[in-house]
């Protein structure tokens, strides 16, 4: 059996996911220079959001943390872990094609449940629309889901990390392509240049949504093909198996979840404030960044390692795959949340400040990645503690977790939004995502050793914290410094380039000199 290398498991899928990242803020920067806050921009992402939101609950969420331990711990004990995949992939198929057909039928009731504040404007309509065109997404992008976490679990990362960049790369066309030959049009369509050509790229982008679930699908199959899981349909069937996995997924849907459950509470008070819910969403794109590379790696490769060392009886190894995923992804992720409290708005006025998305906008999109950086290491955390759980198929403790949190984001967003307006939803996600951290720290005490920090975490956590707020004093006089350059057109891009470059030196080289990382750390870890 192919062994899983933890840490060059976790760089290719960091990598990777930095690609995807990258990409996906050149989706947006076009989006918010084409449709910036308006009724299109706004349309299009509750509308996005819905087959998202449903596809990390059921398939990354429930359905991954409870196929992904079975799975792994049936390739470790040489079962015939390619039968439970064929039958899983069935039965999503199926569960998938008759819930996709439900979602389009009711798509007003789920617009209304993303964002009611929709119903009394032209908001409400075109979400509708382009909701329809978009849900089928859900299929194929939850089918990649299940061929991802099959390639996973046998070491095999690249495929499955690499895929979500097809699916910016076919949005950024869609804009461009629409960009370029709809402007002709626009002028007989009475509405104006701009509105006009804003609501046929919203148009296009919609129908771009199910056109690149439908690449990502086929590129994770030839891979999981090639690879000696090549799934075809067939009649479904019903083992103790895939009964023993519904079991497991159904509390885990919620657990797993908990981030989406509070995203949809915050889209649904920033629905009744004009432009919030693009303002959160833009927030959310840059504070997903080291999200994404970090915490989804880390999520991703951790939970078959441990599930398989689960298997094998290695406590020990277990111990210290959970150590150095916590130690790695706090390395890096600390220092983003710092930049984040420290330069909001040269990093939101830089990347999105153009077009149709105003200085106002600005603003209150900085406000929110200010928020969401408090909140960033809580969100990597919960990545390093949740496979803890799930690998052990205890999914019921995490259900609790969440149902606690959820409960309490509710009652902060809704409290405070009289008060403090749409950022209220952002303070909601980062109070729970520190009290989901306390939770599951908590709850892992039950599991001995194996969930306890070693002596080279408890000596480290400290020092990369104090080489953080170092990097932060530095980035500030920076930012102070080259102030009027990161205002100029022509010159921001370079002089955003040359501000991130002197915090990631000044990180790395406060951490090296007071012992918070050795940079031959990262080297032999990349050989692990």
């Amino acid at each position: 059996m192919k062994p899983i290398r933890l840490m060059s498991g976790f760089f290719t899928v960091g990598i990777w996911t930095l690609i995807s990242r990258v990409m996906g803020f050149a989706r947006d920067i076009l989006i918010a220079g084409y449709l910036g806050t308006g009724v299109a921009a706004q349309a299009f992402i509750i509308a996005f959001s819905l087959p998202n939101l449903f596809r990390r609950f059921f398939a990354e969420g429930a359905f991954n943390m409870a196929f992904v331990p079975m799975f792994s711990k049936k390739l470790e004990g040489g079962e015939d872990a390619r039968a439970f995949a064929q039958d899983a992939f069935v039965a999503m198929t199926l569960i998938l094609s008759v819930f996709t057909v439900v979602g389009i039928i009711f798509m007003p009731w789920l617009v209304t449940a993303m964002a009611s504040g929709f119903r009394e404007d032209a908001r409400f309509d075109l979400a509708v629309e382009y909701g329809r065109i978009a849900f089928p997404y859900i299929m194929f992008i939850s089918l990649t889901a299940l061929l991802s976490g099959v390639l996973n679990a046998t070491g095999r990362f690249v495929a499955a990390a690499a895929a979500p960049v097809i699916l910016n790369v076919v949005f950024i066309i869609a804009m461009l392509v629409t960009a370029l030959l709809g402007r002709d049009m626009s002028d007989s369509l009475g509405m104006g240049i701009d509105r006009a050509l804003g609501l046929q790229i919203g148009d296009s982008l919609a129908l771009a949504v199910p056109l690149g679930g439908i690449l990502q699908m086929g590129i994770v199959w030839w891979a999981a093909s090639r690879a000696g899981f090549t799934m075809t349909l067939r009649m479904p069937r019903w083992t103790p198996e895939l009964k023993k996995l519904a079991i497991i997924a159904a509390p885990a849907a919620l657990a797993g979840g908990v981030v989406q459950i509070n995203l949809l509470v915050g889209r649904q008070v920033a629905s009744f404030f004009d432009g919030a819910v693009a303002w959160l969403s833009y927030a959310d794109r840059l504070y997903q960044l080291p999200l994404g590379v970090v915490g989804i790696a880390i999520g991703v490769v951790l939970l078959p390692d441990l599930s398989r060392r689960l298997r094998a009886g290695d406590a020990a190894g277990g111990r210290d795959a959970f150590n150095r995923a916590a130690e790695l992804s706090l390395a890096l992720t600390v220092p983003a949340a710092v930049a984040l409290l420290v330069i909001p708005v040269p990093l939101t006025s830089v990347l999105f400040q153009r077009g149709a998305f105003t200085p106002e906008d600005t603003m209150a999109t900085a406000l929110a990645v200010a928020v969401y950086g408090l909140g960033l290491p809580a969100f990597v955390l919960q990545k390093s503690l949740q496979p803890l759980f799930f690998a052990r198929e205890d999914t019921r403790r995490p259900f609790i977790y969440a149902l606690v949190a959820m409960v309490l984001n509710l009652v902060i967003a809704l409290g405070l939004a009289p008060y403090v307006g749409f950022i209220a939803a952002a303070l909601g996600t980062t109070a729970v995502g520190w009290i989901m951290v306390a939770q599951l720290w908590i709850g892992s005490r039950s599991m001995g050793a194996a969930a306890t920090w070693d002596d080279r975490f408890r000596a480290r956590i400290w020092r990369i914290v104090l080489a953080s707020v170092g990097m932060g004093v530095v980035l500030f006089g920076a930012a102070v410094v080259l102030g009027p350059f990161l205002a100029t057109e022509g010159l921001r891009y370079l002089a955003l380039a040359v501000l991130i470059a002197i915090g990631i030196v000044s990180y790395f080289g406060i951490g090296q000199m007071i012992g918070a990382f050795r940079l031959q750390d990262f080297r032999r870890a990349l050989r692990r």
